[in-house]
């Protein structure tokens, strides 16, 4: 089995750039700098049904990369963002997965994300662990400090609710609070963030939709966006 190849390839910037608030909003924080939009198959590897993780890795390794180029004011130095069955060497390489992890069809977490980000580019990460989906609110004042202070997209994953999500924002609001959704679970040629938004493959979720049974982790990334340093 294949796995994509490392590349800077030619996807969509920022697909939440221009998606239209909730109603009831009263403080909004968003991420600061530019990602790209990995999504399955976009790099041809077809990974439907268990590559979402990997896609939302690629997707904060994009914005890594990107804050990492402004410092240096060069890529040439820079790791590309790795592809599925790099994702894989690494993890086998730094002993966290078994040799037989390799070119399979096996999930990755927020625990994984965290490693890889280390090992690629010197970049730390803190995991939040909810329970219980409907405890997700308790970490509110959180998610939008670390958007706040940080602007660094999250990896978010869960256990009934196996599907990987980029979390590129967080609103509060009168009613619910809300998480900014990137879904890497699209197929196809993503060539509109208009059209990926009036499908919610990028969407403002209330905290009450997210499953109330559910465990989630999220994975932050400690890295400080070259926009606020600059500030």
């Amino acid at each position: 089995m294949g796995g994509g190849h490392d590349y800077v390839c030619d996807l969509l910037p920022n697909i939440h750039s221009g998606l239209q608030l909730p109603a009831d909003v009263s403080e909004v924080y968003l991420v600061v700098g530019d990602y790209l939009y990995y999504h399955y198959g976009c790099d041809g590897f077809d990974d439907r049904g268990w590559g979402c993780g990997y896609r939302t890795l690629m997707t904060l390794c994009s914005w890594v990369r990107g804050q990492l180029q402004k410092s240096q004011g060069s890529s040439s130095s820079l790791r590309a963002v790795p592809s599925n069955h790099h994702i894989q060497e690494i993890l086998v390489e730094i002993g966290d997965k078994e040799e037989n992890f390799l070119n399979s069809k096996q999930w990755i977490g927020s625990v994984e994300v965290c490693h890889v980000l280390d090992t690629i580019y010197n970049v730390q990460c803190k995991i939040i662990h909810t329970r219980r989906g409907k405890d997700l609110c308790e970490h509110i004042d959180t998610l939008c400090d670390h958007f706040k202070t940080r602007g660094s997209p999250v990896m978010m994953g869960g256990d009934t609710d196996v599907s990987s999500k980029g979390i590129v924002g967080v609103c509060k609001g009168s009613t619910d609070n809300y998480l900014l959704v990137v879904d890497p679970h699209f197929w196809g040629e993503a060539t509109d963030a208009a059209a990926l938004q009036s499908s919610e493959w990028v969407k403002w979720q209330p905290l009450t939709d997210f499953n109330e049974s559910s465990f989630y982790n999220m994975c932050l990334p400690q890295f400080t966006a070259r926009e606020l340093l600059d500030k």
